[in-house]
C-alpha cells in the first residue's frame, strides 16, 4: 500500500517511514501543506496518485492543518488520518467534519497508528468498497432509504438528507448511522458497533466510536437522534412521525 505521510519534521518522518516500511508500506513524504496538497493532485497525464491512506499531521508550518484536511477532502476521497497533540473531543469532532477518516493523538504507540491505518484501509479496499465522498463497505446493495423523522439515510446511494438538505458524512459515520437506523429502538453493543463499522476487536477502537457518534449528533443537528446506553451501547431513537 502506499501511504501519504504529511510530517514537517524530517527526523520523526525518517523513522516512522522505516517503520512503515517494515509493515509493507510505500512511503510517500510531504513536508508542509501545499506539498501534500501538491502530492494528491492528478499528474499532468491526467493519472490521479493512488494512495491507500494519507497521515496528516496537523501542526504544519505553512498552513493550518485542518484547513489542508478539508482541501485534501475536495481533492481525493482517500482516507486521511489526523494526527494531534490535542485530545479534547472538540478537536477531533472538528477534524472529523472536515473529512478525517480517523485521527490518532500524540504521543501515540505505533501498533495503534497501524492499526488505524489497517482499519480505515478496510473500509476503502474491502468488498463493496467505493470511491464516492460516503464510500466504504456496508448495506449498498439493497434498494433501500431508511426514513427517521426528518432523516433519510438511502443505503444504494450511501447519502444522507435532514428536512432534504444532504449532509456530508464520513464512511465511518455512514456505516455508524446505517447499523444503528435499520433496527432504531434495538441497543447495540459497543464491541457489535466496532466489530461491524471498524472490522476489528481491538479495544483501543472505543475511543473513536464515541467520537463518531458525537460528530453525527452535531453533523445531523439532533443530539437525541442516537441515544448513549450507560455501560452497554447506543441506539438510534427514531423521531416521532
Amino acid at each position: 500500500m502506499r501511504l501519504l505521510l504529511v510530517e514537517d519534521d524530517d527526523h520523526v518522518a525518517a523513522a516512522l517511514s522505516a517503520i512503515l516500511a517494515k509493515h509493507g508500506f510505500a512511503v510517500t513524504h510531504a513536508r508542509n501543506g501545499e506539498e501534500a496538497l501538491q502530492a494528491v493532485l492528478p499528474t499532468a497525464q491526467g493519472e490521479r496518485p493512488s494512495y491507500g491512506v494519507i497521515l496528516l499531521d496537523l501542526g504544519l508550518p505553512d498552513q493550518d492543518g485542518y484547513q489542508v484536511c478539508a482541501r485534501i477532502r475536495k481533492l481525493t476521497t482517500t482516507p486521511v488520518i489526523m494526527v494531534t497533540a490535542r485530545a479534547d473531543v472538540r478537536s477531533r469532532i472538528h477534524g472529523l467534519n472536515l473529512g478525517a477518516d480517523d485521527y490518532v493523538v500524540k504521543p501515540y504507540d505505533t501498533g495503534e497508528l497501524l492499526a488505524r491505518i489497517h482499519a480505515v484501509s478496510r473500509r476503502t479496499t474491502g468488498p463493496g468498497a467505493s470511491d464516492d465522498t460516503g464510500g466504504g463497505t456496508g448495506s449498498a446493495g439493497e434498494a433501500t432509504v431508511l426514513r427517521l423523522g426528518s432523516v433519510a439515510v438511502e443505503l444504494p446511494t450511501r447519502r444522507v438528507s435532514v428536512d432534504g438538505e444532504p449532509v456530508a458524512l464520513t464512511r465511518k459515520e455512514f456505516d455508524l448511522l446505517a447499523l444503528l437506523a435499520q433496527r432504531p429502538g434495538v441497543v447495540f453493543r459497543r464491541e457489535q458497533i466496532i466489530s461491524e463499522v471498524w472490522q476489528t476487536s481491538w479495544e483501543g477502537t472505543g475511543r473513536t466510536l464515541e467520537v463518531h457518534v458525537a460528530s453525527l449528533r452535531s453533523k445531523l443537528r439532533m443530539p437525541a437522534l442516537i441515544e448513549t446506553v450507560r455501560g452497554v451501547g447506543y441506539r438510534l431513537v427514531a423521531p416521532a412521525a
